[in-house]
Protein backbone atom coordinates (compact mmCIF):
# COMPACT_ATOMS: atom_id res chain seq x y z
CA UNK A 1 0.00 0.00 0.00
CA UNK A 2 1.26 3.05 -0.98
CA UNK A 3 1.76 6.06 1.41
CA UNK A 4 1.13 9.74 1.26
CA UNK A 5 4.45 10.42 1.46
CA UNK A 6 5.50 7.85 -1.43
CA UNK A 7 2.54 9.73 -2.89
CA UNK A 8 4.28 13.15 -3.21
CA UNK A 9 7.13 12.09 -3.74
CA UNK A 10 5.90 10.18 -6.97
CA UNK A 11 4.02 14.17 -7.71
CA UNK A 12 7.11 15.75 -7.61
CA UNK A 13 8.91 17.01 -11.37
CA UNK A 14 11.98 15.14 -10.62
CA UNK A 15 12.82 15.12 -14.12
CA UNK A 16 12.30 18.52 -14.39
CA UNK A 17 13.93 19.03 -11.28
CA UNK A 18 16.82 17.25 -12.82
CA UNK A 19 17.55 19.55 -15.82
CA UNK A 20 17.92 22.55 -13.62
CA UNK A 21 20.73 20.86 -11.11
CA UNK A 22 23.69 21.74 -13.86
CA UNK A 23 22.58 25.15 -14.62
CA UNK A 24 22.54 25.30 -10.98
CA UNK A 25 26.55 23.65 -10.54
CA UNK A 26 27.47 26.58 -12.87
CA UNK A 27 26.02 29.15 -11.17
CA UNK A 28 27.70 28.34 -8.07
CA UNK A 29 30.74 27.73 -9.90
CA UNK A 30 30.82 30.62 -11.93
CA UNK A 31 29.94 32.67 -8.73
CA UNK A 32 33.41 31.34 -6.93
CA UNK A 33 35.73 32.10 -10.01
CA UNK A 34 34.20 35.12 -11.27
CA UNK A 35 37.54 37.22 -10.38
CA UNK A 36 39.28 34.32 -12.19
CA UNK A 37 37.27 34.80 -15.31
CA UNK A 38 37.05 38.39 -16.01
CA UNK A 39 40.62 39.05 -15.03
CA UNK A 40 41.57 35.96 -17.86
CA UNK A 41 38.82 37.89 -19.92
CA UNK A 42 40.27 41.74 -19.38
CA UNK A 43 43.95 40.19 -21.04
CA UNK A 44 41.73 38.56 -23.61
CA UNK A 45 40.27 41.95 -25.18
CA UNK A 46 43.74 43.21 -25.78
CA UNK A 47 44.94 40.21 -28.09
CA UNK A 48 45.06 38.98 -31.51
CA UNK A 49 41.30 38.03 -32.54
CA UNK A 50 41.85 35.77 -35.41
CA UNK A 51 44.26 33.36 -33.19
CA UNK A 52 41.38 33.39 -30.47
CA UNK A 53 39.01 32.32 -33.10
CA UNK A 54 41.28 29.63 -34.36
CA UNK A 55 41.50 28.82 -30.68
CA UNK A 56 37.39 28.75 -30.69
CA UNK A 57 37.30 26.12 -33.36
CA UNK A 58 40.13 23.93 -32.57
CA UNK A 59 38.20 23.71 -28.99
CA UNK A 60 35.28 22.81 -31.46
CA UNK A 61 37.15 20.64 -33.24
CA UNK A 62 38.15 18.29 -30.02
CA UNK A 63 34.42 17.46 -29.37
CA UNK A 64 33.87 16.06 -33.09
CA UNK A 65 37.13 14.14 -32.17
CA UNK A 66 36.14 12.82 -29.03
CA UNK A 67 32.93 11.55 -31.33
CA UNK A 68 34.93 9.61 -33.21
CA UNK A 69 36.84 8.09 -30.30
CA UNK A 70 33.45 7.42 -28.80
CA UNK A 71 32.37 5.83 -31.69
CA UNK A 72 35.08 3.72 -32.52
CA UNK A 73 35.09 2.19 -28.70
CA UNK A 74 31.81 0.43 -29.31
CA UNK A 75 30.71 -1.60 -32.75
CA UNK A 76 26.84 -0.33 -32.18
CA UNK A 77 26.22 2.47 -34.56
CA UNK A 78 25.60 5.95 -32.57
CA UNK A 79 23.21 8.19 -33.74
CA UNK A 80 25.98 11.17 -34.93
CA UNK A 81 24.09 14.26 -34.14
CA UNK A 82 23.06 13.12 -30.89
CA UNK A 83 26.38 11.76 -30.06
CA UNK A 84 28.19 15.15 -30.79
CA UNK A 85 25.78 17.12 -28.84
CA UNK A 86 26.17 14.73 -25.88
CA UNK A 87 30.07 15.03 -25.70
CA UNK A 88 29.17 18.84 -25.59
CA UNK A 89 27.39 18.91 -22.76
CA UNK A 90 29.67 16.32 -21.00
CA UNK A 91 32.43 18.20 -21.22
CA UNK A 92 29.95 20.88 -19.08
CA UNK A 93 29.23 18.16 -16.45
CA UNK A 94 33.04 16.81 -16.27
CA UNK A 95 33.72 20.56 -14.68
CA UNK A 96 31.28 20.39 -12.50
CA UNK A 97 32.54 16.92 -11.15
CA UNK A 98 35.88 15.65 -10.19
CA UNK A 99 38.42 13.02 -12.01
CA UNK A 100 36.07 13.07 -15.61
CA UNK A 101 32.91 11.39 -13.47
CA UNK A 102 30.81 13.79 -14.82
CA UNK A 103 31.83 13.15 -18.81
CA UNK A 104 31.87 9.13 -17.54
CA UNK A 105 27.86 9.49 -15.84
CA UNK A 106 26.51 11.48 -18.96
CA UNK A 107 28.12 8.99 -21.44
CA UNK A 108 27.27 6.08 -19.56
CA UNK A 109 23.76 6.75 -19.77
CA UNK A 110 23.64 7.85 -23.68
CA UNK A 111 25.02 4.76 -24.39
CA UNK A 112 22.62 2.85 -22.72
CA UNK A 113 19.81 5.01 -24.01
CA UNK A 114 21.31 4.14 -27.35
CA UNK A 115 20.59 0.30 -26.43
CA UNK A 116 23.60 -1.10 -25.10
CA UNK A 117 23.94 -2.94 -21.81
CA UNK A 118 25.22 -1.33 -18.55
CA UNK A 119 28.73 -4.33 -19.10
CA UNK A 120 29.09 -2.71 -22.51
CA UNK A 121 28.66 0.86 -21.87
CA UNK A 122 31.03 0.04 -19.23
CA UNK A 123 33.40 -1.84 -21.46
CA UNK A 124 33.11 0.89 -24.11
CA UNK A 125 33.95 4.09 -21.83
CA UNK A 126 36.91 1.70 -20.43
CA UNK A 127 38.18 1.13 -23.81
CA UNK A 128 37.55 5.00 -24.80
CA UNK A 129 39.35 5.88 -21.27
CA UNK A 130 42.52 3.70 -22.09
CA UNK A 131 42.92 4.79 -25.92
CA UNK A 132 42.54 8.59 -24.33
CA UNK A 133 45.25 7.80 -22.16
CA UNK A 134 47.36 5.98 -24.70
CA UNK A 135 47.20 9.04 -26.99
CA UNK A 136 47.93 11.60 -25.06
CA UNK A 137 51.44 9.86 -23.38
CA UNK A 138 52.35 8.57 -27.09
CA UNK A 139 52.10 12.30 -28.42
CA UNK A 140 53.48 13.55 -25.49
CA UNK A 141 56.65 10.60 -25.97
CA UNK A 142 56.40 11.90 -29.93
CA UNK A 143 57.03 15.52 -29.06
CA UNK A 144 59.41 15.10 -26.43
CA UNK A 145 61.56 12.99 -29.00
CA UNK A 146 61.42 15.66 -31.19
CA UNK A 147 62.15 18.49 -28.80
CA UNK A 148 64.03 16.44 -26.10
CA UNK A 149 64.99 19.76 -23.96
CA UNK A 150 62.16 21.60 -24.10
CA UNK A 151 61.52 20.92 -20.30
CA UNK A 152 62.23 18.70 -17.51
CA UNK A 153 60.52 16.91 -15.03
CA UNK A 154 62.19 17.77 -12.35
CA UNK A 155 61.73 21.37 -12.80
CA UNK A 156 57.79 21.42 -13.87
CA UNK A 157 57.03 19.75 -10.59
CA UNK A 158 59.82 19.73 -8.61
CA UNK A 159 59.64 16.22 -6.89
CA UNK A 160 56.63 15.33 -8.93
CA UNK A 161 57.99 11.50 -9.32
CA UNK A 162 57.88 10.66 -5.41
CA UNK A 163 54.38 11.73 -5.06
CA UNK A 164 53.04 9.63 -8.24
CA UNK A 165 54.88 6.71 -7.05
CA UNK A 166 52.95 6.91 -3.98
CA UNK A 167 49.41 7.42 -5.45
CA UNK A 168 49.94 4.75 -7.86
CA UNK A 169 51.04 2.33 -5.80
CA UNK A 170 48.10 3.16 -2.79
CA UNK A 171 46.04 2.72 -5.93
CA UNK A 172 47.56 -0.84 -6.72
CA UNK A 173 47.05 -1.87 -3.01
CA UNK A 174 43.69 -0.93 -2.46
CA UNK A 175 42.52 -2.30 -5.34
CA UNK A 176 44.38 -5.46 -4.87
CA UNK A 177 43.00 -5.49 -1.03
CA UNK A 178 39.31 -4.82 -2.35
CA UNK A 179 39.94 -8.04 -4.77
CA UNK A 180 40.55 -10.35 -1.98
CA UNK A 181 38.57 -9.29 0.70
CA UNK A 182 34.78 -8.93 -1.04
CA UNK A 183 34.75 -11.98 -3.26
CA UNK A 184 31.61 -10.86 -4.77
CA UNK A 185 33.31 -7.66 -6.20
CA UNK A 186 35.84 -10.65 -7.79
CA UNK A 187 33.04 -11.98 -10.07
CA UNK A 188 31.93 -8.60 -11.26
CA UNK A 189 35.58 -7.30 -11.96
CA UNK A 190 35.91 -10.57 -13.86
CA UNK A 191 32.46 -10.37 -16.12
CA UNK A 192 33.18 -6.87 -16.80
CA UNK A 193 36.92 -7.80 -18.00
CA UNK A 194 36.14 -10.20 -19.56
CA UNK A 195 33.25 -8.16 -21.58
CA UNK A 196 35.95 -5.27 -22.16
CA UNK A 197 38.23 -8.18 -23.47
CA UNK A 198 35.75 -9.32 -25.46
CA UNK A 199 34.31 -6.10 -26.93
CA UNK A 200 38.33 -4.43 -27.92
CA UNK A 201 39.04 -7.67 -29.86
CA UNK A 202 35.45 -7.06 -31.76
CA UNK A 203 36.99 -3.48 -32.40
CA UNK A 204 39.74 -3.98 -33.27
CA UNK A 205 38.47 -6.57 -36.30
CA UNK A 206 36.56 -3.77 -37.72
CA UNK A 207 39.60 -1.05 -39.15
CA UNK A 208 37.32 2.02 -39.46
CA UNK A 209 36.16 1.42 -35.75
CA UNK A 210 39.91 1.16 -34.37
CA UNK A 211 40.74 4.08 -36.85
CA UNK A 212 37.72 6.02 -35.30
CA UNK A 213 39.21 5.13 -31.77
CA UNK A 214 42.49 5.85 -32.22
CA UNK A 215 42.48 8.68 -34.34
CA UNK A 216 40.03 10.59 -32.11
CA UNK A 217 42.24 9.77 -29.26
CA UNK A 218 45.20 10.99 -30.91
CA UNK A 219 43.40 14.10 -32.43
CA UNK A 220 41.65 15.21 -29.09
CA UNK A 221 45.50 16.30 -27.09
CA UNK A 222 46.74 17.79 -30.41
CA UNK A 223 43.61 19.64 -30.63
CA UNK A 224 43.97 20.68 -27.05
CA UNK A 225 47.54 21.45 -27.28
CA UNK A 226 46.98 23.45 -30.92
CA UNK A 227 44.47 25.80 -28.73
CA UNK A 228 46.77 26.40 -26.25
CA UNK A 229 49.36 27.38 -28.68
CA UNK A 230 46.78 29.23 -30.62
CA UNK A 231 45.85 31.15 -27.25
CA UNK A 232 49.58 32.04 -26.75
CA UNK A 233 49.95 33.66 -30.32
CA UNK A 234 47.06 35.50 -29.91
CA UNK A 235 49.06 36.90 -27.03
CA UNK A 236 52.52 37.21 -28.88
CA UNK A 237 54.02 34.60 -26.76
CA UNK A 238 57.31 33.86 -28.34
CA UNK A 239 58.25 30.41 -27.51
CA UNK A 240 58.44 27.64 -30.18
CA UNK A 241 55.06 25.59 -30.78
CA UNK A 242 56.60 21.76 -30.01
CA UNK A 243 57.82 23.73 -26.69
CA UNK A 244 54.27 25.17 -25.64
CA UNK A 245 52.65 21.46 -26.76
CA UNK A 246 55.01 19.66 -24.60
CA UNK A 247 54.15 22.25 -21.64
CA UNK A 248 50.18 21.24 -22.47
CA UNK A 249 50.71 17.76 -22.22
CA UNK A 250 52.80 16.92 -19.74
CA UNK A 251 51.09 19.92 -17.13
CA UNK A 252 47.66 18.36 -18.05
CA UNK A 253 48.67 14.44 -17.89
CA UNK A 254 50.97 15.49 -14.60
CA UNK A 255 47.92 17.28 -12.96
CA UNK A 256 45.48 14.37 -13.26
CA UNK A 257 48.05 12.48 -10.47
CA UNK A 258 49.57 15.13 -8.99
CA UNK A 259 47.15 17.58 -6.24
CA UNK A 260 48.16 21.35 -6.28
CA UNK A 261 47.43 23.82 -3.97
CA UNK A 262 45.81 27.51 -4.39
CA UNK A 263 42.92 28.93 -5.61
CA UNK A 264 43.44 27.56 -9.06
CA UNK A 265 42.72 23.89 -9.93
CA UNK A 266 45.43 21.70 -10.40
CA UNK A 267 45.41 21.65 -14.16
CA UNK A 268 45.52 25.93 -14.29
CA UNK A 269 48.68 25.30 -11.94
CA UNK A 270 50.29 22.81 -13.70
CA UNK A 271 49.95 24.23 -17.03
CA UNK A 272 51.23 27.70 -15.57
CA UNK A 273 54.83 26.29 -14.06
CA UNK A 274 54.93 23.98 -17.27
CA UNK A 275 54.67 27.27 -19.43
CA UNK A 276 57.00 28.87 -17.49
CA UNK A 277 59.40 26.08 -17.58
CA UNK A 278 59.20 26.37 -21.15
CA UNK A 279 60.59 29.50 -21.39
CA UNK A 280 57.34 31.93 -20.63
CA UNK A 281 57.51 34.82 -18.52
CA UNK A 282 55.00 33.72 -15.36
CA UNK A 283 52.91 36.60 -15.93
CA UNK A 284 52.19 35.81 -19.46
CA UNK A 285 51.88 32.19 -18.74
CA UNK A 286 48.99 33.09 -16.37
CA UNK A 287 47.41 35.15 -19.29
CA UNK A 288 47.66 31.96 -21.30
CA UNK A 289 46.48 29.76 -19.38
CA UNK A 290 42.86 32.12 -17.79
CA UNK A 291 42.62 32.88 -21.78
CA UNK A 292 42.75 29.36 -22.89
CA UNK A 293 40.77 27.79 -20.07
CA UNK A 294 37.74 30.81 -21.03
CA UNK A 295 37.45 29.75 -24.39
CA UNK A 296 38.15 25.68 -23.66
CA UNK A 297 36.15 25.87 -20.15
CA UNK A 298 34.08 29.08 -19.01
CA UNK A 299 32.41 30.04 -21.69
CA UNK A 300 31.10 26.27 -23.48
CA UNK A 301 29.88 25.52 -19.66
CA UNK A 302 26.18 27.76 -19.19
CA UNK A 303 25.38 26.40 -22.89
CA UNK A 304 26.55 22.95 -22.23
CA UNK A 305 24.84 22.84 -18.92
CA UNK A 306 21.40 24.25 -20.34
CA UNK A 307 21.52 21.49 -23.28
CA UNK A 308 22.73 18.83 -21.06
CA UNK A 309 19.16 19.62 -19.10
CA UNK A 310 17.66 19.25 -22.80
CA UNK A 311 18.81 16.06 -23.11
CA UNK A 312 17.80 15.25 -19.44
CA UNK A 313 14.49 16.34 -20.15
CA UNK A 314 13.89 14.70 -23.62
CA UNK A 315 15.30 11.48 -22.29
CA UNK A 316 18.27 11.34 -24.33
CA UNK A 317 20.64 10.93 -21.48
Amino acid sequence: MSTPQGNRLRRLPLRQLACLLPIAAVSVWAARHWPIITAGGSRLLSANEYWLLVAVALTVLGWVAVSFSRQGATLQRLPVLRLFVTQFAAAAANHLLPAGLGAGAVNLRFLQRCGLSLSRSSAALALHMLAAGTGRVVLLLALVALSPHALSLDSLMPGAAGPVLVVAGTLVCAVAVLLVAVSPLRGVIRTFVETALSDARSVHTRPARALALWGGALAFPTLQAAGLVAVAMALDVSVPAVHLGIAYLAGSTLAAVVPTPGGLGSVDAALVIALVTAGVPIALATSVVLGYRIISVWLPLVPGALVLGVLVRSKVI
